[in-house]
């Protein structure tokens, strides 16, 4: 298990203990798939989410191969954490380099089990992100940027405002809301009647 979860982090060939991002790019958008898709799903998520968890894993990978990949949607990823170590989780994914950031969110929703259970999930996250490539100075820093903390709490407050987001999680596709539970297909066909009305 270790050997797969550095490969998935470590999946971008940077060094070991590059510097954690600037809170301002730490906060930006992380976007899978082409800027000039035609359709934008953002997914509302927290990673303490079960429901989240099976979307990665029973839904994305399709959905990525079908429509990310063939340019025909791009997906934004929204942080809606519903607990303090869903929080520290984003924050940990958010403070590590671009390039890493889906690998971190794949390892924490495919080892969710372990961290989120774990008698001191603070030591089950720090050596996920030291699997990383954040040093321990690195991931104490991060958990303690209040900046961050409240940057993301900001931005799911906008995500509740903007969509009426409570739930995880909630998909969002061209303005168009969908919560519970969602099948590739039913998403795969949600994008293709806007891409031909958009025709």
């Amino acid at each position: 298990m270790r050997q797969f979860l550095v490969g998935l982090l470590l999946m971008a060939a940077l060094p070991v203990g590059a510097a954690p991002l600037p809170t301002d790019e730490s906060l930006a958008d992380r976007v899978m798939g082409k800027a000039d898709a035609p359709v934008t799903v953002i997914e509302f998520a927290s990673l303490t989410c079960q429901h989240c968890a099976e979307f990665q894993r029973d839904v994305l990978p399709d959905f990525k191969k079908d429509y990310i990949d063939t340019g025909k949607a791009k997906l934004v990823y929204r942080d809606y954490p519903l607990d303090s170590l869903a929080l520290a989780a984003a924050m940990i994914a958010r403070c590590a380099p671009k390039e890493r950031y889906f690998g971190f969110l794949d390892v924490f929703y495919r080892s969710q089990t372990s961290w989120a259970q774990s008698a001191n999930p603070r030591t089950e996250l720090e050596r996920i992100a030291r699997l990383g490539g954040l040093s321990k100075a690195d991931f104490d820093a991060c958990l303690d940027n209040q900046a961050l903390v409240k940057g993301i709490q900001s931005n799911a407050e906008q995500g509740r405002a903007a969509f009426n987001v409570d739930a995880t999680p909630t998909v969002v596709v061209d303005g168009k809301k969908y919560t519970g539970p969602m099948t590739a297909l039913g998403l795969g066909e949600a994008i293709d009647k806007i891409i031909a009305a958009k025709r």
